[in-house]
């Protein structure tokens, strides 16, 4: 019966106008533990099942990049048995997950201070990220150690840097150059994110390149995300109007 459901809604979804860019907040692990009267370790642990799921339905659907918001830097501030069982869950699952990054042809890339991550944890990603390099289906970005404040300022920094070498001048500083100088250069703008668990903020994720995104929340658990739950979003995305400052006449020209 599920599989139906999301067949239909998938055969609703018109693949000329999928976004190129699809950007989640993946919210909501410890709540849903909560309801089953578990450790939030638990919420975390079976939110993996909807990374893989969401990473292979937006790949099958030919969506060219997906950033999934995996730990941000004020995560650091939780009680340090979460933290630390959440690195631990970092690294188990990019040592199994690689096999399947590789058969469905995903490059794995990371955005955020990757330096301050444990070294185990830093050792993993850079292994896959290093395995899959060559895949060209889609490319699936894990957000860690990220905070769209700290991107901005190492951004302005690196170009302040540039400027004062004399390699830069100040006043050719315009949209392009300084979304250069972010970490998600090469990148396009997220066109569609997607917040689960209910939650209405944006919670310091990709402020620059969201500018224009078309923001999609549901009070479904990260946990119980599936691929009808992205299709559902894909769908809301497509039935709306995109003016970027325009007037819908405009469009219609």
């Amino acid at each position: 019966m599920v599989e139906a459901v999301a067949m239909d809604l998938k055969s609703q979804i018109n693949l000329e106008k999928l976004p190129q860019h699809i950007a989640v907040i993946m919210d909501g692990n410890g709540r849903w533990a909560k309801q089953h009267n578990k450790p939030r370790v638990f919420g975390h642990r079976n939110g993996v099942r909807s990374v893989r799921e969401v990473t292979e339905a937006a790949a099958e659907l030919g969506v060219p990049y997906l950033t999934l918001y995996a730990f941000s830097t004020e995560n650091w501030k939780r009680p340090y048995t979460e933290v630390n069982a959440l690195m631990g869950l970092l690294v188990d699952t990019l040592h199994k997950e690689i096999e399947t990054l590789m058969k469905n042809n995903i490059r794995l890339q990371a955005i955020g201070d990757l330096s301050k991550l444990p070294s185990s944890t830093h050792r993993a990603l850079l292994d896959g990220i290093e395995k899959t390099r060559h895949n060209t289906r889609m490319t699936l970005v894990l957000a860690l150690n990220y905070s769209a404040k700290w991107e901005i300022i190492e951004a302005a920094r690196k170009l302040a840097q540039e400027v004062q070498a004399d390699k830069l001048d100040p006043n050719a500083i315009d949209e392009k150059i300084f979304a250069n100088a972010l970490s998600t250069s090469g990148m396009p703008d997220p066109e569609l994110l997607i917040r689960t668990s209910g939650e209405t903020r944006i919670s310091n994720f990709l402020l620059w390149q969201i500018a224009y995104a078309e923001l999609y929340f549901t009070p479904v658990f990260w946990p119980d995300f599936r691929k009808e739950n992205l299709y559902e979003a894909i769908i809301d995305y497509q039935q709306r109007e995109r003016r970027f400052g325009k007037i819908s006449e405009q469009l219609a020209k």
